[in-house]
């Protein structure tokens, strides 16, 4: 047969379905709160109970928004939580974990302290992530502000971090520890003595013996000089200045003020007292007495006042004179000043005088 058409299908092929866009077939995207830590509670708080689900809803109701970024009520509740509760976690685990320092080590008070300041910073830094981990905010959006935040740092702080590290190095060394005595120079230029009670984060609290208390820069005291009594030996050797007459018996002297150190309770037998002649004064042959104490924090003028009131009763009951200044006068003689003298007596005889 010619012509024969090919069979065809009965079935009709139906019409192809549009193709639909894809964005079109993807599921709107949900609302994301600003803090992470407050969609969690948030949803937490919603399943278990109505009433706190509607309190949740509302609190989340009134809220701001700047461009996309927004923030309710609810969330500065969330985010005021979480900063209170990082910072009475830290201040408990680290008040908990100096009490653990003092009580399970064997450290001396310098190693001690030095030990305590280490483990508070690594707790709040700790402390500092673990809050950020629940705020649910990340690091790598801060990346750009991290060159500011470290000029800021750089500029405006240096001298606080300056000061921590300087107070880390001085009790790694061990040069100034708390219970030292230290020279303390005043803004007048007075200088007195005073015990170190406190290292802390930025300055040496140093109390005199009249409590007054200086607080110093820890970088002060690592770039400047200082005077520490108790280094590396308590024991500080002070002088007492005495002055006797020329006509006094000098070997009796020095005997009378060894006797007045030895009497001092706070003077120490070894090493002994001792007594040196200074120089010949204008008025007196003056003495130093050397003498040792091992407690200066208890004071030195007091133990210098105990010497010279034992030697005032010593020298007393041995004739030994304490002399004064004393000047001689020597008037020159003249024509003038004998007619003065001479009118000066005329005066006192009652003699008149005539007038021509």
């Amino acid at each position: 047969m010619q012509g024969e058409t090919p069979p065809t299908d009965s079935t009709e092929t139906p019409e192809a379905a549009p193709v639909e866009q894809a964005w079109s077939l993807a599921e709107p995207a949900e609302e994301q709160s600003s803090v992470a830590a407050a969609e969690g509670a948030k949803e937490a708080l919603s399943s278990r109970s109505e009433t706190v689900g509607s309190v949740v809803d509302t609190l989340d109701a009134v809220a701001l928004s700047f461009g996309d970024f927004r923030i309710s009520l609810f969330d500065v509740l969330i985010v005021s939580a979480v900063i209170v509760g990082v910072l009475v976690f830290a201040w408990f685990a680290s008040r908990m974990a100096r009490r653990l320092v003092r009580h399970l080590t064997k450290l001396d008070d310098t190693q001690q302290l030095l030990v305590e300041k280490i483990v508070t910073i690594l707790v709040w830094a700790a402390a500092f992530f673990l809050g950020i981990d629940l705020l649910g905010i990340d690091l790598t959006a801060l990346a750009v502000f991290s060159g500011a935040f470290g000029l800021a740092i750089g500029f405006g702080l240096q001298k606080t971090f300056g000061n921590l590290i300087a107070g880390i190095i001085l009790l790694m060394d061990r040069s100034i520890k708390p219970g030292d005595v230290i020279a303390v120079t005043d803004a007048a230029g007075n200088e007195s003595f005073g015990q170190i009670r406190k290292i802390g984060i930025r300055a040496v609290s140093v109390t005199t013996r009249d409590q007054r208390e200086y607080l110093i820069p820890n970088e002060n005291l690592m770039i400047n000089q200082v005077e520490n009594w108790s280094y590396s030996s308590k024991n500080v050797r002070m002088q007492v200045s005495v002055g006797v007459s020329y006509e006094a018996d000098m070997n009796l002297a020095e005997e009378l003020m060894l006797e007045a150190a030895k009497s001092c309770e706070r003077v120490l037998n070894a090493p002994p007292p001792t007594v040196w002649m200074a120089e010949y004064g204008d008025s007196s042959v003056n003495f130093v007495i050397h003498c040792w104490i091992v407690d200066p924090e208890e004071g030195v003028g007091n133990v210098r006042s105990a010497v010279l009131k034992k030697l005032w009763w010593l020298f007393k009951e041995n004739g030994i004179e304490i002399p004064f200044p004393q000047r001689d006068l020597h008037v020159r003689s003249s024509d003038q000043l004998d007619r003065l003298i001479e009118i000066m007596g005329q005066g006192k005889q009652g003699t008149p005088v005539t007038k021509e």
